[in-house]
């Protein structure tokens, strides 16, 4: 009888401690997952908050854009200063390393344009 109740109580024993065993793995894959869970959590706003800030940094580029372009338009800027800028940036295209130069088609347009300009600065 004595090796009964001590054989129950091994028997006990280890039912408790493979139910112990069991919700000590449940609790552990519990913690995993949550911790999971909130690693793509932080991914998903991280990706969020840097789409944001690519989004307000292209409007900004767009309005200062815009701004600028007002500018030119609140100046009155005519066909005259849009081509002395266009031979002004032509020059600096032609200071380049590059092997290639592209002149635009109206070229003839531009050099009466300059001709005018300097017969004006005469006068």
């Amino acid at each position: 009888m004595e090796k009964q109740m001590k054989a129950e109580r091994e028997k006990r024993e280890k039912i408790l401690i493979a139910e112990g065993e069991k919700e000590s793995a449940i609790r552990v894959a519990e913690g995993e997952k949550e911790a999971a869970i909130l690693r793509a959590e932080a991914k998903k706003q991280a990706a969020i908050k840097e789409a944001e800030g690519q989004a307000q940094a292209i409007l900004a580029v767009q309005e200062a854009t815009a701004k600028g372009l007002q500018m030119i338009k609140d100046v009155g800027a005519d066909d005259g200063l849009i081509a002395i800028k266009g031979l002004e940036a032509l020059e600096k295209v032609g200071q380049g390393a590059s092997t290639k130069i592209i002149i635009p088609s109206d070229l003839q347009g531009i050099a009466g344009l300059t001709t005018t300009i300097k017969e004006i600065a005469k006068s």
